[in-house]
């Protein structure tokens, strides 16, 4: 029989020939030529290249410009006696010390951050990569975003590249870079874990005491911890997509459930914090039903219109109580959240596209989105920095409040609050025993006072009257 031609066996014959073989202890040993050692050992360049991932030069074009924020916040504590007591609280505190994560978006020291890293900071101290420490400025934050915009002085620093979270693919790779144990680890280089995205559009269910709103997350297993907020989420071009926000855990460690806000909403929301100071929200004049626990939160049906605010947009659009919401501009709307999260992005002077459903019959409605009421009613000022405005039908649906008469505080100094125990959100409805209907009451009161003279000022507040006695000085 003819053996068969076997092309390995005679390039290695090929390779082999001219070489001396020996026999050492019954082994057989080959003294190979160089060019088979070449083609069999991979060179220490070889296994350098290799090292050289996606993964680490996005790493490399990040970390210049991934910062660890440390705050010193004053803490208080209120001890009150009775319910009447919450004008004149007494207080406790204490300087409480926190860190985060922030990156460079502008090379002029420009940092975004979440804002519950920087809420209530007395201090803000920014560390860079090479371990310089600047003192930073709070230019603006948003709670219900959970995005905040701080300054460092500096020129030319670097800035991380800025992409798009609208064209992630579940399942690609993505990178989360913070500093979880700020100066504990002995240097400031920031930590590096990866993941992938593991979903996109996640809304989170709101928590008692939450100020943000959780929703169209970026949800990720790599490993986000306490410490990472307000660092950077991104691809593996090293372009950001989102700002790492919050985690889902027990224990309070990364469990594989870590989410970011997407980077879209973050720099808007930037934007208008860097321009007015503030963040302005637009207002659709319609609230919808709140769930009452878990079976309806995980409804499908779409929200439910609860309320239509007399004259506001969603009037004007024609909507009414009970109304379903089935999509807006095209989007599907299952529930509450669906709905906050289009409120969340819409700007003053916005078209929305409102499929809608009253009892068997469905309908396409335009809403309008207009500025808040609060922000276009005229505003009285008394004490010198305490404003407010006359309570009207649109101000009521737009802020919850129970009565139907009063002047609501919009603004008020720190000094002012802590002296009246008054504070932003309050309805005034009472003074001494006159019946407040506008704002202006209020300074008709306060010009005919005296002083030294005491008064009584009742107040509504979270849907609830209280009282307390103030003496004009």
């Amino acid at each position: 029989m003819t053996p068969r031609h076997n092309p390995a066996r005679t390039a290695v014959r090929r390779a082999l020939r001219g070489t001396r073989v020996g026999a050492i202890g019954g082994l057989l040993l080959a003294l190979v030529s160089p060019a088979l050692s070449a083609q069999a050992v991979a060179t220490p360049a070889a296994i350098d290249s290799s090292r050289r991932t996606a993964i680490v030069t996005a790493v490399e074009r990040l970390a210049p410009a991934v910062v660890s924020v440390s705050v010193a916040a004053r803490q208080q504590v209120a001890v009150r006696s009775s319910w009447a007591d919450m004008f004149v609280p007494r207080y406790s505190s204490q300087l409480v010390r926190g860190s985060g994560t922030g990156f460079l978006i502008r090379s002029n020291g420009v940092i975004l951050t979440n804002q519950h890293v920087v809420a209530g900071a007395e201090q803000i101290t920014v560390t860079l990569r090479d371990g310089t420490q600047l003192p930073a400025r709070l230019v603006g934050a948003d709670p219900v975003a959970d995005i905040a915009v701080i300054q460092v002085s500096g020129r030319n620093l670097p800035t991380v590249p800025l992409g798009r979270s609208s064209g992630l693919m579940v399942g690609e790779w993505v990178i989360a870079l913070g500093n979880p144990y700020a100066d504990y680890l002995g240097n400031t280089e920031p930590t590096v874990t990866a993941g992938v995205v593991s979903a996109t559009g996640r809304n989170i269910l709101p928590s008692e005491g939450q100020a943000g709103l959780y929703l169209d997350m970026i949800q990720t297993d790599a490993a986000i911890n306490p410490g990472n907020s307000g660092g950077p989420l991104a691809n593996a071009l090293g372009e950001v997509v989102g700002v790492n926000s919050s985690i889902l855990s027990n224990s309070g460690g990364s469990i594989g459930l870590g989410f970011a806000i997407p980077i879209e909403r973050a720099l808007h929301v930037a934007d208008m914090l860097l321009t007015t100071g503030a963040v302005r929200r637009a207002w659709t004049g319609l609230d919808v039903a709140v769930p009452q626990n878990f079976d309806e939160w995980r409804a499908q049906n779409g929200p439910t219109v609860a309320s239509v605010a007399p004259g506001g947009p969603a009037a004007r659009a024609g909507l009414q109580p009970r109304d379903v919401l089935v999509s807006a501009d095209g989007r599907m709307l299952h529930n509450q959240l669906d709905w906050e999260s289009v409120k969340l992005d819409l700007n003053v002077g916005d078209t929305l596209q409102l499929v809608t459903r009253r009892g068997a019959s469905t309908a396409t409605r335009t809403l309008i989105a207009s500025d808040l009421p609060t922000r276009t009613a005229a505003r009285v000022t008394v004490l010198q920095d305490l404003q407010l405005v006359t309570i009207t039908p649109a101000i009521r649906a737009e802020r919850g409040v129970q009565g139907a008469e009063g002047a609501l505080v919009v603004s008020i100094a720190p000094r002012t609050a802590e002296a009246t125990g008054l504070r932003e959100g309050d309805v005034i409805v009472g003074l001494d025993r006159r019946r407040v209907t506008s704002a202006t009451d209020l300074r008709t009161f306060f010009d005919e006072l005296q002083q030294g003279q005491s008064f009584r000022i009742w107040v509504e507040r979270d849907g609830q009257t209280a009282y307390t006695d103030l003496v004009y000085r």
